[in-house]
């Protein structure tokens, strides 16, 4: 245990709250079906002792759930928990206090104990434990690259618009320029204060974008982490009179941002998917769980990539992957195989690129885990690089190769997913069926918006005719 973080169990959790005088309250943090941004409730530290570590609350604002089944409680994971490092204090006149908050994550569950049907954190570690089942696999790491846009903010806490489009803060490209170095320096120092480590950031390459990249972590706490950044982000942004977005295609014309997400499974500290003799360095586990992921990807696409504004990004000429193939470099394919460097085995994986930093990152991770599996089960065989840039080729030529595309629109990603055998074992028919309904609302929201965009009034329409 250290002073911040990493408290292995129930007492050494209890014991920092009541010698931590500066901590009065646990924010505990959770996700909706939809999971794009944190739900959290905070308790007093007080109100927490031994065998007493879940709280009751209503449901029935975050799932879909009937009025007489609301009820559900909170189970808190004391090795989850970390001191928030901000100084809290108040502002009521004469009444002068400071305090700290301590963040920590968990399930939630039925009143009787038993798992709830909607907590799509409980779908992750249930695929991780069929895992462990297939493979023996008893860690498998994630590394995401969650990028995000920094906007001009007006005096009510929104995006100032002009010409119909959020103002981007800087102008920077790839690399270079930007100006916003120290923003993403706070969010790496107050989240460094937690724990997590970082391997480095920059400027992305559209003006206002930018991207800070953490170390691997198992796929649990991983999914927990991108939880409470998005949540960091938004706050140190704000702090600055500025707007955070991790909005998938804020910006016409420009890239969007993605959620590339690197993945490789461990035995006992070995990488299952390396294989020092074999081309490119991959085993043959590795190989098919590619080849799953390339095969289920069209029926998972809809939890890496939820929302309308997802498939405004997924379009060919910004990087962001259209077509399912795979190539040891080639950024416009789905996978990629980041270079591998004799000496550092444990740092073989595969580059998913197609996820958004938008999605529900405990069924995203849930998902995608589960589609890699399925290709071990199968035994898919080997799949073929590209080895080409397949944004250039035509349709014939993609024909010809067997390359298959993504979904082109929400809409289409809901089918397949509603259909699809693999996405109702890893969520249940339960939380799919309601699910699809949230999304089809969605669906015809768009479809209402852009209707009223295009149709001109009558007047103008006989003017045309």
């Amino acid at each position: 245990m250290t002073e911040n973080f990493g408290f292995e169990n129930e007492v050494e959790f209890l014991q920092m709250l009541e010698t931590n005088k500066e901590v009065e309250f646990v924010r505990f943090i959770t996700a909706d079906m939809l999971g794009e941004r944190e739900c959290s409730f905070t308790v007093p530290k007080e109100t927490l002792s031994k065998g007493n570590l879940e709280k009751g609350f209503d449901a029935s604002s975050l799932y879909p759930e009937r009025i007489k089944e609301s009820d559900k409680l909170a189970k808190f994971d004391p090795t989850t928990a970390r001191i928030f490092p901000v100084t809290y204090k108040t502002d009521t006149p004469g009444f002068e206090k400071k305090w700290k908050e301590v963040i920590v994550f968990g399930d939630v569950v039925d009143t009787d104990g038993k798992e709830y049907v909607y907590d799509s954190r409980s779908k992750l570690k249930n695929v991780l434990k069929d895992a462990t089942k297939t493979t023996g696999a008893d860690t498998i790491y994630l590394g995401p690259e969650m990028e995000f846009f920094l906007f001009q903010m007006d005096e009510l806490g929104k995006p100032v618009i002009k010409n119909n489009q959020p103002v981007p803060l800087d102008s920077g490209t790839y690399f270079k320029l930007g100006g916003k170095g120290r923003l993403r320096k706070e969010v790496q120092l107050l989240m460094s204060e937690m724990g997590y480590k970082f391997e480095y950031d920059h400027h992305e390459a559209a003006p206002g974008q930018h991207e800070i990249d953490v170390h691997y972590n198992n796929a649990v706490d991983m999914a927990d982490f991108m939880m409470l950044y998005r949540y960091v982000v938004k706050k140190v942004a704000k702090a600055k009179g500025i707007f955070a977005s991790f909005m998938p295609k804020p910006l016409p014309g420009v890239n969007g941002s993605g959620m590339h997400m690197h993945q490789s499974l461990f035995k006992q500290g070995k990488n299952l998917f390396f294989d020092r003799s074999a081309e490119f360095g991959l085993s043959e586990i590795a190989y098919q769980y590619m080849a799953g992921l390339m095969k289920y990807v069209p029926e998972i696409t809809v939890f890496l990539n939820q929302w309308e504004n997802s498939y405004k990004r997924l379009i060919p000429g910004y990087e962001a992957p259209v077509y399912i193939c795979w190539d040891p470099q080639n950024r416009s394919n789905l996978i990629r195989i980041p270079q591998y460097e004799p000496g550092s085995e444990k740092a073989m994986r595969l580059e998913l690129r197609s996820p958004d930093p938008a999605a529900n990152p405990y069924l995203a991770s849930a998902m995608m885990i589960a589609a890699g599996l399925q290709g071990i089960k199968e035994k898919l065989p080997k799949p073929k690089p590209s080895n080409l840039n397949v944004y250039e080729l035509n349709q014939t030529g993609r024909n010809e190769l067997g390359i298959k595309s993504l979904p082109g629109s929400l809409e289409e990603a809901v089918n397949l997913a509603e259909k699809s055998e693999l996405v109702k074992s890893v969520i249940g028919e339960r939380f799919l069926t309601d699910f699809v309904k949230i999304k089809r609302k969605e669906i015809e929201t768009h479809k209402k918006y852009l209707q009223s965009m295009l149709m001109p009034d009558e007047h103008e329409l006989l003017k045309i005719l």
